[in-house]
């Protein structure tokens, strides 16, 4: 009897802890009962598992770095830095020099060296394009010179046009237009003229094709003379010498007959 009447108290606590636990910090307490003594039973609190966090301090920072750093008051900053009483190392003056050729043929493509692009003024000086008579009266190596140095100026002028647009100027470009017309120009005449020599040169190959003194075969000499005698020769100067008025004439070209083909 004193066994079961001094347990009853033990078990009426833990029936008031089952029905109503003691939650501390959302986690559940279990009771679990040992025995120690022979007789006398002692309860033991164990704190239960649980998924949610614990209550978390009151945190006074705010983690910036920066707080109380201002640059309208002039603060500073609120911890020296490192290099704050060492002297900086300044920067050397160098530059290494380049060596070029001053004669050198990219030179060509500016109007002088050091100097990107021409004045408004320096573009409005330029004459007249060539006329196709002048271009007629030059061989094969100046109408190529020419051609380059007409191509040559284009470039100068679309690198200036296109670091004027760049450089948004806004003055300019009604000289470069004009001088770039004019280059243009004599280009156009120079395929002309090129044109017309070509077609010459056909019609003078078809001639030379049925020409017997003429050799096209490329061995050999290319004009092969027909042999005349001395009776030939005699009378056609005999000719001449009885017309000297006719002789004395210039030969117009257009009087000529052509030969047939």
């Amino acid at each position: 009897m004193a066994t079961s009447c001094s347990s009853r108290p033990i078990f009426g606590l833990v029936a008031r802890m089952q029905v109503r636990p003691k939650t501390v910090n959302t986690t559940t307490t279990v009771a679990t009962m040992t025995t120690t003594v022979p007789g006398h039973p002692t309860v033991q609190l164990k704190q239960g598992f649980a998924t949610s966090a614990r209550q978390a301090k009151n945190v006074t920072r705010d983690n910036n770095r920066f707080r109380g750093v201002s640059l309208l008051r002039r603060s500073g900053l609120r911890e020296p830095v490192s290099v704050s009483k060492e002297p900086l190392p300044k920067p050397s003056d160098y530059k290494p020099v380049v060596e070029h050729d001053p004669n050198h043929g990219l030179w060509g493509f500016f109007p002088a060296p050091g100097t990107l692009m021409r004045t408004p003024a320096e573009d409005a000086e330029h004459g007249r394009a060539w006329t196709v008579e002048e271009l007629r009266k030059k061989d094969w190596e100046d109408l190529h010179r020419l051609w380059w140095v007409c191509l040559r100026e284009r470039n100068m002028i679309a690198t200036a046009t296109y670091e004027r647009i760049r450089l948004d100027v806004g003055f300019g470009t009604q000289e470069a237009r004009s001088r770039d017309a004019q280059v243009r120009l004599t280009m156009k005449r120079i395929k002309a003229t090129l044109t017309e020599r070509h077609y010459v040169w056909e019609d003078a190959r078809k001639v030379a094709e049925n020409d017997p003194e003429i050799n096209l075969s490329g061995e050999g000499d290319a004009y092969i003379p027909a042999p005349q005698s001395d009776a030939d020769v005699f009378a056609e100067d005999e000719a001449w010498i009885a017309k000297p008025e006719e002789a004395a004439q210039p030969i117009e070209p257009t009087t000529v007959t052509a030969p047939k083909a």
